[in-house]
């Protein structure tokens, strides 16, 4: 394995210091660690390119867990004002970590002791930074001494190229180190929204860019681009939502396609390398409930999309929610993974969806592994609207979350709160999956916020289980008549007896371990605690949750993301609770674990705030052994 450089000296002063026998012996057996267990670096949001989240790193494991205790703690000294967060997952090389902040700046820090190394802000001098940011990617030619970039894409439309040791922006790159994503888009777009949330992806000397862009129509368009690292020119773009005589564009029912926003990869790529094929999971049409003025089943919007990452080129699709009237974007790039069926190895993609489903695929072709059934569907009865009369179920593994809300599903927290919502539920259309919007009003579930969300999924490749975090929260869905004859949304209106606890029993939220080979869940935890609750006795119900999961060799799965503000570590193989930290803000971000100078560290940003509405923090913390 290679040595960080970072290594060096130390192992020479112990090699010179014969007289500290115990310390040489230690740092060699640190640097055979190293070596058994790859080169300690997280270098890509997802550790591996095809977003696995996997690390060989052992350190920290079953036995020692339980000692792990606060290395350092990172303040970027930002205002971090109410409902404001951070879910940046940082990335590590060759022991520099580089993150984004609460006000969206890009940081150096030394991934040993926290301290800062340099600070990039991309906004001018009094801009208020706003939104998120889930991280940066890593460039580098391989060359000793040689190139090494750090790409970052603003969600105001810009991509950035900075020089990985300096912070200082790369002057080849675009105009000065920035690209204008906005330039080349056939349409003006000037007053609308485009940008990035998310890191983009690197493919060999190509970066490939997520997309946010607007949840009503007209808007920006959501297509996937990719631009060369080094000039920053646009090398390829494929359309998301297809153009006259383009492969899927008839089904677009007239104009619909016209214009058309949403339909983007706004959480990022996976990449299988060897195969030189991109992964999208894409969201949905804009606009989100109502969807007349684009009848249709309306691709690619809500399918699992495989690129050639050279060219750009369709491979293959899969549609997971047809002519989607309930926001069900596919909310995360599906993982890269290899399953085992009837003796045989299949390399696959498992994607996550917000239904509470995972979909399973062989990543050449886009065939099912487990078979998926067209299910009958309810149909719309707004004037105008036709919403798809089937939608695709896969036979396995079973859905994370409940499809519907009855009333034996409603709150047993107390009569008072089971009374209530029995009263509420009376109100709506329930008592069925897939619920059109309409005037009365229906009840979603899983709600707007999944199932899964960008939190997304881990998978162990030793065994081929997948790790993923989900939520049961059910929401209210009613649209309106507007002046322009159309219907509008009411906005998002979470279902809740009159303390604001889910409308539903608990759990509202899992931890689930899913076998990839057999679609058997292998292990399900309630995951997080509300503290009032448990005041009063309540056992644990489970909390909404934000951010994900990394799974490592040493045993362990990690994730924060409860209500709870909690960061744990649970055994892999049977989801034990082993080790928790409170943290002094949510760490509504997925982790990273990485080895410095023989010393393997599990860091989380602890941001908090967000769409969950606990107290917002500005820190990042490592943890390590003693």
């Amino acid at each position: 394995g290679r040595v960080p450089a970072e290594s060096c000296p130390s192992i020479f002063l112990g090699l010179r210091s014969l007289g500290n026998l115990p310390t040489m012996i230690g740092l060699i057996a640190s640097l055979l660690l190293v070596g058994q267990n790859g080169n300690g670096d997280w270098a890509n949001i997802g550790n591996d390119k095809g977003a696995m989240r996997y690390s060989e790193l052992s350190q920290i494991n079953l036995k020692t867990v339980k000692n792990l205790k606060v290395a350092w703690t990172y303040h970027s000294g930002e205002e971090a004002k109410s409902g404001s967060t951070v879910e940046c997952t940082p990335i590590v090389i060759n022991g520099v970590m580089y993150i984004t902040t609460v006000k969206l700046k890009v940081v150096a820090l030394n991934a040993a002791t926290g301290h800062e190394i340099w600070s990039y802000d991309p906004f001018a001098k009094g801009v208020a930074a706003k939104g998120v940011n889930r991280g940066v990617a890593y460039w580098s030619d391989e060359k000793p001494d040689g190139t090494r970039r750090i790409i970052y894409s603003t969600n105001d439309g810009r991509l950035i190229s900075l020089d990985a040791k300096t912070g200082i922006p790369d002057e080849p790159f675009g105009n000065h180190g920035v690209v204008d994503l906005r330039t080349g888009i056939e349409r003006d777009i000037s007053k609308m929204q485009y940008g990035s949330t998310s890191a983009p992806a690197i493919y060999r000397n190509l970066v490939i860019i997520p997309i946010i862009n607007s949840e009503s129509h007209p808007g920006a368009p959501g297509d996937v681009r990719a631009f060369n690292v080094l000039t920053g020119k646009e090398v390829w773009r494929f359309h998301t939502v297809p153009r006259p005589g383009e492969f899927g564009n008839d089904t677009w029912k007239g104009d619909g396609w016209k214009d058309r926003t949403g339909v983007n990869a706004w959480s990022g790529y996976s990449i299988d390398v060897k195969n030189g094929v991109i992964f999208a999971g894409l969201g949905s049409a804009a606009s989100d409930f109502y969807g007349s003025d684009r009848l249709g089943s309306n691709l690619f919007a809500n399918c699992t999309l495989a690129l050639n990452a050279r060219t750009g080129e369709r491979i293959w699709h899969f549609q997971t929610v047809h002519h989607d009237l309930w926001d069900h974007d596919n909310p995360c790039p599906p993982v890269v993974c290899s399953v085992l069926r009837n003796g045989r190895r299949i390399d696959a993609v498992a994607q996550p969806t917000k239904t509470g489903f995972i979909f399973l695929f062989d990543r050449l072709t886009g065939k099912p592994i487990f078979d998926v059934k067209e299910v009958p569907a309810q149909l719309s009865d707004i004037p105008g609207e036709e919403a798809w009369p089937t939608q695709p179920i896969p036979i396995k593994p079973p859905a994370l979350e409940p499809q519907m809300v009855s009333e034996r599903d409603l709150t047993n927290l107390s009569p008072e709160a089971h009374a209530y919502v029995l009263g509420e539920i009376k109100k709506y259309r329930h008592d069925a999956a897939y619920l059109p919007p309409s005037l009365q009003g229906s009840l979603i579930s899983p709600g707007f916020h999944g199932g899964a969300n960008w939190s997304g999924a881990s998978v162990d490749p030793t065994t081929n289980y997948l790790y993923i975090n989900t939520n049961n929260f059910p929401f209210l869905c009613a649209i309106s008549p507007n002046k322009a004859g159309g219907y509008d949304f009411e906005g998002y209106k979470y279902f809740t007896d009159k303390e604001g606890y889910p409308g539903v029993k608990p759990p509202w939220g899992h931890l689930t371990a899913v076998d990839l080979n057999t679609g058997k869940f292998v292990w399900r935890n309630v995951f997080g605690e509300h503290p009032a609750l448990k005041a009063k006795g309540v056992p644990p119900t489970g909390t909404q949750n934000f951010g994900g999961t990394i799974v490592t060799a040493g045993g362990l799965v990690f994730i924060g993301a409860t209500m709870d503000e909690k960061f744990h570590a649970y055994d892999k193989a049977n989801g034990k609770l082993l080790w928790e930290y409170q943290l002094p803000a949510g760490g509504y971000a997925t982790p990273s674990t990485y080895m410095v100078n023989g010393k393997q560290y599990v860091v989380i940003a602890a941001g908090g705030g967000g769409k969950l509405g606990t107290k917002s923090g500005d820190s990042f913390i490592s943890f390590a052994l003693p």
